[in-house]
């Protein structure tokens, strides 16, 4: 049970207890996302089963696209629809115009502030449970980067955007600092997740899929291969005697050197084997983590 379910989250239920009811439709104990959606939103919810979980931190060199759509003119404290109103103001008198102005300022590297109401920690605990306790909460402004901010529809006081961005980035966030800057104040009214890395909204699979192909045993055909989360990776195909090597942690001495410092590595077969990195003190190259020859893909397939 290997592999990567990209589950297409409904809007209502938090990012964790749609895992835990992965769990316990599946049996696997071992199980966690890839990035957390807010109960509000929907879409992509990549979902990694066994020893997949090991690579779910390599998801986030991916970017991630959104759908959002933002009501202008109402100010809330969690910059969502969830939180309490803070502010109306009459948004009737800003044009398309004024709007494609102000979302030049949030194109490219920019600068952001997450919201107080967040999983982000202070001391330990979670912002939104100390914000909640009415304690003082300190967020810092943090770099990200927005690679895509497309104005798609705009039916005052909504307008929707498609947005391409980093790992960092809080749509919840740049909705209010939209607001902000068109000096009427705005929260999210509505998120999807339309892709994340290799795994895209078409694509995705509901609970409700899952459950019915749990029940005539057909449910792995939704299972994706773990390492699709590496494909910014180069890769290589190891000899036997090097795959004996790896398998006893022992690093490797590679005559052509890759053109990156990490490597996906492969069993002749095809079979994902392991991740190395090269050591510029040994001039070896170690594997950083193994994987047991026991998993597999859901069908045999060339190397990515």
């Amino acid at each position: 049970m290997d592999g990567i379910l990209n589950i297409h989250k409904p809007s209502g239920p938090t990012s964790f207890t749609t895992v835990a009811r992965l769990r316990a439709l599946l049996g696997e104990p071992k199980a966690g996302h890839g990035g957390t959606l807010d109960p509000l939103a929907s879409g992509v919810l990549p979902v990694f089963l066994g020893q997949a979980t090991r690579l779910a931190e390599y998801l986030m060199e991916h970017p991630k696209s959104y759908r959002a759509e933002i009501e202008l003119g109402v100010s809330t404290d969690s910059y969502d629809a969830e939180g309490a109103v803070t502010g109306r103001n009459d948004a009737s008198g800003i044009g398309r115009d004024s709007l494609e102005d102000c979302l030049k300022r949030f194109r490219g590297d920019i600068t952001q502030t997450p919201p107080v109401y967040s999983a982000l920690k202070q001391h330990g605990q979670p912002l939104y449970k100390l914000a909640r306790q009415g304690q003082a909460v300190e967020v810092e402004s943090r770099p990200t980067s927005i690679y895509r901010l497309e104005l798609t529809a705009y039916n005052p006081p909504f307008l929707t955007l498609d947005v391409e961005c980093s790992k960092g980035t809080y749509i919840r966030s740049l909705a209010h600092d939209i607001g902000a800057g068109l000096g009427c104040g705005a929260h999210l009214s509505g998120l999807i997740r339309t892709s994340y890395g290799p795994f895209n909204l078409k694509e995705a699979v509901t609970l409700e899929k899952i459950e019915t192909g749990v029940s005539d045993g057909s449910w792995s055909v939704f299972l994706q291969p773990m390492d699709s989360v590496l494909a910014l990776w180069e890769q290589i195909i190891l000899t036997e005697d090097q795959v004996e090597t790896v398998r006893c942690g022992v690093g490797l001495s590679l005559e052509a050197k890759p053109g990156s410092l990490r490597l996906r590595a492969y069993e002749k077969t095809g079979m994902f084997l392991a991740l190395l990195k090269f050591d510029g003190e040994s001039r070896l190259w170690h594997p950083q983590k193994v994987f047991h020859p026991a998993i597999t893909v859901p069908e045999k397939r060339p190397i990515p």
